[in-house]
């Protein structure tokens, strides 16, 4: 951390609003040797500074699915909402409640460890902890018990702004410093292990955040993506277009002995049938018309590390056998050449191809099919682990506000249902596109809704009704569908309004309170309007 973050923060006015000095809190902090102890001088520091009762940061593990405890095997499951964390994750906003309420209301059993040796009359805030430098990754979060005085000052205090955001850029560092440490350590110990099961286990784990998924079939991948990155094998992935081949090719390569070469990739149904030879295998100058220099193919600049031959299945034939050559005997020779070189690759392929059906017609060779299939791996569609949509949903949604620096945004369970009832022929790269269509319609402060979705992205026509059958004016995705023959207006907009009302009541379950304000109408209103609609809510 530089002087001037220091005395930017110690600038900021003496923090917590209390006789604490900033500049030695600010060096208390940054002396902190790692994330743990940083994250109790911090709770420390608020204890002393502000009175309370106590006060202590949770951390977000690495998957971002837990929150931990430093000391404690208790975890808190993000998305359980039996106990507060939950709730803050979730909305990214502070929340403050009575212990009392806590212990009615929330019933967590690690939580309510927590809280049992406090006064009930006690108020307990949790505040959200997040990096703002850039990528706005969750850090955990701040939970702090004292007196309800104590927690209304600080909500406008810029003092307790400036200590959060001082403490998030310092956590964020050291968290970014021992995590690259770790993983080089984990990785080197790792391979140095073949055989234990734990490791792999732990390297699947690993690889929840590259390949993500909490479906069966997902992590089976994982087990399987570990395995073959122990070997030298060629490996063949296969599966539906969209469902990621290219991501489980360079996990391979991250996770092999070869992780420190090169990883070189082509798509070879994008390289035209007489550029293709020349991109792998290289030319001497003069080879051919225009070559006026020599030039290094993809297998030799692949030496030492791992080549990815996307969409294999579309290599001419003549090429598949000098490809052959290469895997069987190490050697090739780069076009016009009159040497031969060698290579030490290890390759992956991939194809959405029925590579058998194309043997049967004589288009792919069986030989080639063999030695490239040494360690097959099939990579399900989207529609075997439609569990895992949410999860990749968000975190497309988390990449299109970090690309395009826009604020965070969630999205609701009306949204995701649709999501999840809907094929998806082009798989994940489908999804993926989907959402952000999704966001870029989505307003800035709001979650993304079903409404945003065109129906033709969505359902192929259908909306989400529940069963019902929505009127010839109902509002859907796509915009408002009117008839074309309108005689009496003021019947049409009845209608539509019937159909936006209803439209958002199944939206929010029923809940008139918040279907009201969804719509910037009074309670009151909605339901004088229900009544006269005769839309029954019950």
């Amino acid at each position: 951390m530089t002087l001037q973050a220091i005395d930017a923060f110690a600038a900021s006015r003496a923090c917590l609003s209390s006789p604490l000095a900033a500049m030695p809190i600010a060096l208390t902090l940054v002396e902190s040797g790692n994330a743990e102890v940083l994250r109790k001088r911090a709770a420390q520091i608020l204890c002393d500074g502000l009175a309370l009762d106590c006060s202590e940061c949770l951390f977000v593990e690495g998957s971002g699915r837990w929150l931990g405890r430093d000391g404690d095997p208790v975890q808190f499951d993000c998305n359980d909402f039996s106990h507060p964390y939950a709730h803050v994750i979730r909305s990214g906003k502070a929340l403050t409640l009575s212990v009392g309420d806590a212990r009615t209301r929330l019933d967590h059993v690690g939580f309510q460890a927590q809280v049992m040796h406090l006064g009930a009359q006690k108020r307990l805030q949790v505040r959200p902890l997040r990096a703002k430098d850039g990528e706005q990754e969750w850090l955990g979060v701040l939970l702090m018990v004292g007196e309800g005085s104590t927690f209304s000052r600080l909500d406008a205090d810029p003092g307790m702004a400036a200590f959060e955001a001082f403490l998030c850029t310092l956590w964020a560092r050291l968290s970014r410093e021992q995590g690259e440490r770790h993983r080089s350590r984990a990785l080197r110990d790792s391979l140095a292990k073949l055989n234990d099961g734990a490791r792999r286990q732990a390297l699947a784990e690993q690889l929840s955040e590259e390949l993500l998924g909490q479906s069966t079939a997902m992590q089976a991948l994982r087990r399987q993506v570990v395995r073959a990155a122990e070997t030298n094998l060629s490996v063949l992935l296969q599966g539906e277009t969209g469902t990621g081949k290219d991501r489980v090719a360079r996990a391979l390569h991250q996770l092999s002995a070869r992780a420190k070469g090169p990883f070189m990739a082509i798509n070879c149904a994008a390289i035209p049938e007489s550029l293709l030879e020349s991109e792998l295998f290289g030319h001497a100058k003069g080879a051919f018309s225009g070559a006026d220099h020599a030039q290094e193919g993809l297998i030799s600049q692949a030496d030492g590390g791992t080549l990815f031959l996307d969409e294999i299945g579309d290599m001419p034939l003549a090429l598949q056998a000098k490809l052959l050559r290469v895997l069987e005997s190490g050697r090739y020779r780069p076009l016009g050449a009159s040497e031969e070189r060698c290579a030490d690759l290890r390759l992956v392929a991939a194809t959405h191809q029925p590579l058998r059906e194309h043997i049967r017609a004589q288009h792919f060779r069986a030989d080639l099919y063999y030695r490239l299939g040494q360690f097959p791996l099939t990579l399900p569609p989207l529609a075997e682990r439609r569990d895992d949509i949410a999860q990749l949903a968000q975190s497309f949604i988390n990449d299109f506000c970090a690309r395009e620096k826009r604020d965070d945004m969630g999205i609701t369970p009306a949204a995701l249902r649709l999501l999840q009832r809907r094929e998806y022929p082009g798989n994940v790269r489908e999804l993926k596109n989907l959402i952000d269509y999704a966001c870029a319609m989505t307003p800035q402060g709001a979650d993304i809704d079903a409404y945003v979705f065109p129906n033709e992205h969505v359902f192929s026509g259908e909306q989400e009704n529940d069963g019902q059958t929505a009127p010839e004016s109902q509002i859907n995705s796509a915009g408002l569908s009117l008839p074309s023959d309108i005689n009496d207006l003021r019947k049409t907009l009845r209608d539509v309004e019937t159909a936006i009302i209803r439209q958002r009541l199944m939206h929010f379950g029923g809940n008139r309170a918040q279907a009201a304000a969804s719509l910037g109408l009074p309670k009151r209103t909605l339901a004088h309007k229900c009544q006269l609609l005769e839309l029954d809510t019950k």
